[in-house]
């Protein structure tokens, strides 16, 4: 008795079940196609032609027609005939196409397993692919049992189990491990992280589901978080190199005040930096007349107002899933210069919270300078540029950092005098630089006008002629060098 095998159609014909993916909206949305279609029972072919037999029977009817009328018609019938017994040796429309049978049923002693390579014999077998196998050589490419289901899933050459190609090849979700479910179309949807490549369910954006407020990944379930207690929860990757009070982040600020100084950018003036919780941020951007435009999470302000504003004075402590006893301490910022003081949320890992801090600096060494009347998209997009060198000066190996395009701002300066200060013993961890990487990503693919378009307006421009060839022309003439 025959085995019967069923196939699992591609996206084209004789093709492996690939799955391919579709961009939607700003994190990439993907919709693989996974339809195991099953196939017809091969049919033999039909020994009877009735397309031939019809034809037969009208040439007999047309034999007992009067003489006159035979005659008449002889020429066009014995024509029509012609034509369809050449089109029945031809062709035969009862055959289906099956790309994987055998061409033609051959002797049992032609008949050679395409497994063993020794031949079929008595008994049953299979047919399908275009072989001929033993029942117990059909075996699956990925646990090697045979395959004995009537239906099994084709990936090039290479038969599967249903389960086992699943299991191999179906995505998972990296939030619930679960794997990812099909939407109402039958195709499997899912987001994904452009940095880190994170695959997830699309329900978990809806069902609270914690992200990190830093590097933006969502964790396995079950996995531990720090509660901010102002809306934000950090993951503890982040958490490692987390900035959390205003004594802590002194040594960072001088260390970017230091980097301004070795690229001929020194600020004479001494601005007072505070680290500052969400609410006291957002309360003191209310009370900015003027001033940078912001993003719609801020997490850095350059003060020109005179204001009272209440940092954080010691670090909390962390207990369980939050932070405890946190100590604050209000303070009058008295205005002596264009600037009254730099502002950022506490809380944030050391490498995000000193890009902050380059990009806030800018803004304060342009007011001191006289650089007036800015538009969003130069003044922005400068002091990203600021941001995302000091980054590349922090993750990236020197000798790397000084042949790179982006250093030709250094033509002008004494930018190789600052080396970068480690953050702990033994150098920056691959944790920590990977975050880097990820804060680089993040200011070169911003997709608004003012810090996106801007930074990359302003990269180019640096790249072309230097960093203080740009400033100087955006002095004169408030616009970027072409």
């Amino acid at each position: 008795m025959k085995w019967l095998c069923n196939f699992l159609k591609g996206t084209k014909p004789a093709e492996s079940n690939r799955r391919r993916p579709r961009v939607m909206g700003g994190e990439q949305s993907t919709l693989w196609q996974h339809e195991p279609i099953r196939p017809k029972r091969e049919e033999p072919p039909r020994p009877d032609n009735e397309e031939l037999d019809r034809q037969l029977a009208l040439s007999l009817a047309e034999d007992n027609k009067h003489p006159k009328e035979r005659n008449h018609n002889k020429g066009e019938n014995d024509e029509d005939l012609a034509k369809a017994m050449q089109d029945s040796l031809n062709m035969n429309p009862y055959m289906p196409h099956n790309p994987y049978a055998p061409s033609q049923a051959l002797p049992r002693a032609q008949r050679v397993c395409g497994g063993c390579k020794h031949e079929v014999g008595h008994g049953h077998y299979l047919s399908c692919m275009g072989m001929y196998w033993h029942p117990q050589c059909f075996i699956c490419s990925s646990c090697t049992h045979p395959i004995r289901e009537t239906e099994f899933t084709l990936l090039g050459a290479e038969p599967y189990h249903k389960v086992c190609y699943k299991e191999l090849h179906h995505p998972k979700c990296d939030v619930c491990l679960q794997f990812i479910a099909t939407n109402r179309a039958g195709l499997i949807e899912y987001r994904a992280h452009p940095f880190w490549g994170q695959k997830y369910c699309p329900s978990h954006e809806l069902d609270r589901t914690p992200r990190c407020c830093s590097c933006e990944k969502m964790e396995p379930r079950n996995t531990k978080y720090m509660s901010l207690g102002d809306g934000r929860s950090l993951c503890m990757e982040c958490l490692d190199s987390a900035v959390m009070d205003t004594g802590e982040c002194q040594p960072l600020y001088h260390s970017i005040r230091d980097y301004y100084e070795g690229m001929n950018m020194k600020l004479d003036q001494q601005i007072p930096m505070l680290l500052v919780e969400r609410q006291a941020l957002n309360e003191a951007m209310e009370g900015e007349c003027k001033g940078p435009h912001h993003m719609p999470e801020t997490r850095g302000l350059c003060l020109s107002e005179e204001q009272t504003v209440t940092s954080i004075l010691r670090r909390p402590r962390i207990g369980g899933h939050r932070l405890l006893d946190m100590r604050t301490q209000p303070q009058k910022l008295t205005r002596r210069c264009e600037v009254t003081a730099i502002l950022v949320l506490y809380g944030l890992p050391r490498l995000l919270t000193g890009s902050i801090l380059a990009h806030e600096l800018m803004h304060g060494w342009l007011r001191l300078k006289g650089y007036r009347n800015l538009s969003p998209e130069v003044e922005e997009g400068i002091c990203q540029v600021m941001s995302y060198l000091w980054l590349e000066a922090e993750i990236l190996p020197a000798s790397t950092r000084y042949a790179h395009p982006s250093s030709s701002y250094a033509s002008s300066s004494s930018s190789s005098s600052y080396r970068p200060p480690s953050s702990k013993k033994g150098g920056i961890s691959h944790t920590e630089k990977k975050l880097g990487e990820f804060f680089m990503h993040q200011i070169a693919n911003d997709t608004s006008a003012a810090y996106g378009d801007g930074f990359r307006t302003a990269y180019k421009a640096v790249n072309k002629y230097g960093l203080r060839q740009t400033l100087n022309h955006i002095r004169l003439t408030g616009g970027f060098p072409v």
